[in-house]
């Protein structure tokens, strides 16, 4: 069995449903990112996985254990590290770790060398005597990355282990989590495709409640291999620019990219169209009396399909 499966699942809050009939799974030692916008319903999944709410329908399995039926079990072997650390902050980290160890049931005479592994493996070992509340955001979140390791779980789950870090801090998470997966399962969930793109070999896409897209990075970029990204700018007001480019037949998917006072627009169209879609776009500009400068092509990103999908401009697309 993979070593989290999840079949059907469905979370309904009252008329609203935050996750909607889904199915994945994740294998024994893949590292796979959840990615989806705000309100997607990544973090009602990964609680449900953990055992912090129930599901309104479907199973779950992690580690191969029920999640419904078995979740002492799950617990066990399993690490969660939610969006916003819960720590401790007046305990020094040293003893907070043993604490956290003792409650997951780490046996007493394994207990400092788990404590002592985990703080080498998320690298806060130059802090353990210090008080966790006096710590920099980036050091908290090792902490936290410690507390969902010290009792060597066989699966990790994180949401969005990056959220309010600086670039230098999320640099420093995305390499722990690249160490940490050589021997641990790990599934994450972030709406930042730069970072999954570094980190996992596979994603999985939610949005509305459902998966739009489950497969491999190299497959991903396949999709997206025969697009190109343009990028314009023009002396129209955005909202009018967008409305005449949206009614393109070659124009995809146009984006507001403007910062001041010039319009800049970007657009994804076919590379055996690009050349006739500019054209397009600059007839369409000078209807309504508004210039274009010199468009910018490029290839098409994972994240321009991440945005299609999450905004319905594709239909749902399920790995086989």
């Amino acid at each position: 069995m993979p070593a989290i499966q999840v079949e059907n699942l469905t979370k309904r809050y009252g008329a609203r449903t935050a996750v909607d009939d889904i199915s994945f799974s994740v294998e024994e030692g893949e590292i796979v990112g959840f990615l989806g916008p705000n309100g997607a319903g990544k973090t009602t999944t990964l609680r449900i996985l953990t055992g912090f709410q129930p599901a309104t329908s479907g199973r779950a399995f992690v580690a191969g254990y029920d999640v419904f039926n078995e979740g002492i079990r799950v617990r066990e072997n399993t690490g969660y590290l939610p969006e916003s650390t819960p720590l401790y902050r007046e305990m020094r980290v040293h003893k907070y770790l043993t604490y956290r160890a003792t409650l997951k049931g780490v046996p007493r005479r394994l207990r400092r060398e788990y404590v002592e592994s985990a703080m080498e493996r998320c690298h806060v070992i130059d802090v353990r005597d210090r008080i966790i509340g006096h710590l920099s955001k980036g050091y908290r979140q090792r902490v936290g990355l410690a507390d969902a390791l010290v009792h060597r779980p066989a699966v990790l789950i994180l949401d969005e282990p990056t959220s309010g870090l600086d670039p230098n801090q999320v640099r420093d998470v995305r390499d722990l989590v690249k160490e940490i997966s050589v021997d641990t399962t790990v599934l994450f969930s972030t709406h930042t495709i730069p970072w999954v793109e570094q980190v996992c070999e596979r994603v999985i896409i939610i949005s509305r409640g459902r998966i739009v897209l489950d497969g491999t990075l190299s497959d991903t970029r396949k999709r997206v291999a025969p697009w190109s990204r343009v990028e314009i700018h023009t002396s129209a007001v955005a909202r009018d620019a967008m409305e005449v480019l949206d009614k393109l037949e070659r124009v995809f998917f146009v984006e507001n990219l403007t910062i001041g006072e010039r319009t800049a627009l970007r657009f994804l169209t076919s590379k055996e169209q690009v050349n006739d879609a500019c054209a397009d776009a600059e007839d369409a500009l000078s209807s309504i009396s508004a210039t274009m400068g010199e468009p910018i092509v490029g290839d098409a990103m994972v994240e321009d399909l991440f945005t299609r999908l999450t905004r319905g401009s594709e239909q749902v697309v399920v790995r086989a």
